[in-house]
């Protein structure tokens, strides 16, 4: 059975949250794969210039989750689309009588 893919968040901007005490994400979020250097949607973190936030479930920085998304004003629209996980729950369509 395949692994499924944890993502983390990676962004353009980072604030200080006081009361969590740690860095949260700001501006543009993107969905980031651990061990890798690349967002899901193929945006290179080192010459995008995306700060990385490995503490940051990709679910937390989505603005309705009311999570660590108080900064967030951008969701990468490719990122949440790789990143949903919709695939896993629907397999999508099949053929049940194909021809012989």
């Amino acid at each position: 059975m395949a692994r499924a893919r944890r993502y983390e968040t990676a962004a353009s901007s980072r604030w200080w949250d006081a009361e969590d005490g740690r860095w949260l994400p700001g501006g543009e979020a993107h969905a980031w794969e651990q061990g890798t250097d690349q967002t899901a949607c193929g945006l290179s973190l080192y010459r995008s210039r995306l700060t990385r936030f490995p503490a940051v479930p990709w679910a937390e920085a989505l603005p309705e989750s009311g999570g660590a998304a108080d900064a967030v004003r951008r969701v990468c629209p490719r990122c949440a689309a790789a990143a949903s996980g919709r695939r896993g729950a629907h397999p999508g369509w099949r053929r049940t009588h194909p021809r012989p």
